[in-house]
Order: structure tokens, then sequence, then C-alpha cells
């Protein structure tokens, strides 16, 4: 039996790790019911764990984005699990840096799958239960899907897709009164950056360093900072906020 409640509901993909993890801390500590969903299940369950220290409500949701039959099967499951959707947040991603003479049809395919196939597919799946509700969407796109970054030239043009694709939808939904938005963080302290600083011939704390040289604040993100945004887009205080995409990058596009 589903789990019923007033509560709120939220699904957030890539939700086991970094920017989804952080937000489904946010929503559980507001009060929501929050599923989480990644590919890999035992790092699922550990999230589950790690997050009930807030909240027993929040569940994991096994599933594989960049295939649309799981996106529906997420949705579907979710809506089992605590009765309905109230809100989407597209964290699942995937991201490489290549000069695109090393860019491979394999790479490409799993770039888009998941930064583009995944976002759309999970969205229309969860479409038909935002609109009984006037839900909310959150997708997460990039700084590099609004200007150039050197050796992420498909990753770019991943995240620039999710950032017109949620422009698009923000006005097809806008009738059905569901809002549309999306973040575009600089890097954020998550696994993805460790690995990244990991590849670096510098220590960690050199590479870390030089990477924050190209803020105007003079560091990197965390994981929270970019929760909190999408904590207040998915509230009633953004309720007039729709096909927006909000930097959060430490003053980086303003260079």
């Amino acid at each position: 039996m589903p789990h019923r409640s007033d509560t709120q509901v939220a699904l957030i993909s890539g939700g086991t790790s970094g920017i989804g993890f952080a937000t489904a801390q946010l929503l559980l500590k507001d009060g929501w019911c929050v599923v989480i969903n990644g590919r890999n299940e035992r790092r699922g369950q550990d999230a589950v764990v790690k997050l009930r220290r807030i909240s027993s409500k929040v569940r994991f949701v096994a599933g594989d984005v960049s295939k649309v039959s799981e996106c529906g099967q997420i949705v579907a499951e979710t809506v089992k699990r605590f009765g309905a959707i109230n809100a989407l947040v597209t964290a699942a991603g995937f991201y490489e840096e290549k000069l695109l003479g090393d860019v491979t049809e394999e790479s490409f395919d799993e770039m888009i799958g998941t930064n583009v196939k995944g976002t759309v597919f999970l969205c229309q799946a969860a479409l038909p239960y935002l609109r009984r509700v006037q839900g909310s969407i959150v997708t997460i796109a990039s700084d590099a899907g609004l200007q150039g970054n050197v050796a992420c030239s498909v990753y770019g043009a991943s995240k620039g897709a999710v950032v017109s694709f949620t422009k698009s939808l923000s006005l097809e939904m806008a009738p059905h009164n569901v809002r549309v938005n999306c973040v575009c963080p600089g890097d954020v302290d998550t696994s993805l950056v460790a690995k990244q600083l990991a590849e670096s011939d510098s220590s960690r704390e050199e590479a870390l360093e030089e990477m924050a040289m190209h803020y105007p604040l003079g560091r990197i993100a965390k994981p929270k900072e970019i929760g909190e945004v999408i904590a207040f887009l998915l509230s009633d205080k953004a309720s007039f906020v729709t096909g927006a995409a909000w930097t959060i990058d430490g003053g980086l596009t303003s260079w």
C-alpha cells in the first residue's frame, strides 16, 4: 500500500549524492515526502539510511533515466509509494571533459542520454501527476549551458538543451499552473568534482585552489547552496517564477 500523507511528494533523480542528495535533505527537513532515484541499488539504500536520520518519509527507487521505459517506471513507483507527485527535480547528470576530436559515439550517447533524454522523458512521465496538483519542476543545467567551456562542447550542448527545454516546457505548462525552472550551477563540491580534481597533476588542495580562482567569490559551491535555491523554486515563495534559468555560480558567468 502506498504511504498516504497530506505532505507534498518530491521525486529527485540523481538523489543519492551531490546536489540531489542535498536537496532531499532540505525537503525532508521541511516535511516533504521524498523519493530519491539512482542506478545503483546499494548506493541508494545507503543514502536512504543517512536521510532517515532526518525523516522516515524517504524511499529509494532504482532506475536509469537514460532509458525511456525506466523513466515511466520510476514515476509509477513513486506514485505507488506515496500516492502523488508534487515536485520533480532532475538532478541525474553525466559529466566528462573531452576535446571534440576525442568524443566517441558511445560517450556522446551517454552524455545526451542522461542529461537530455533523462530530463525530457522523466518530465514527460511525471506531467500527468504534476498537472493534477499544479506542481513544479526544477531541472539541473550548468554554467556550461550558458557559455562555452574548454573541452566541454558536448557537455555544454547537453546542458544548453536542458535550459532551452526548460523554458519551452514552462510555456507549455503555464496554462496548467505547473511551474518549470532550471538552475545553472558552476563547479560544486561533489564526487564529480572530486574525480576531476583527482585527474590533475597537482595535489587536491592545489587543484581546488586553482579552480576557485576562476570564481569572483573565490571558491566553488557546496551542494547545499544549490539545494537551497532548488527548494525555494519548488516552494510557494516562488509562485510567480517559471521559465527561469537561475545562475548559482559565485559570479562565474559575470566575468
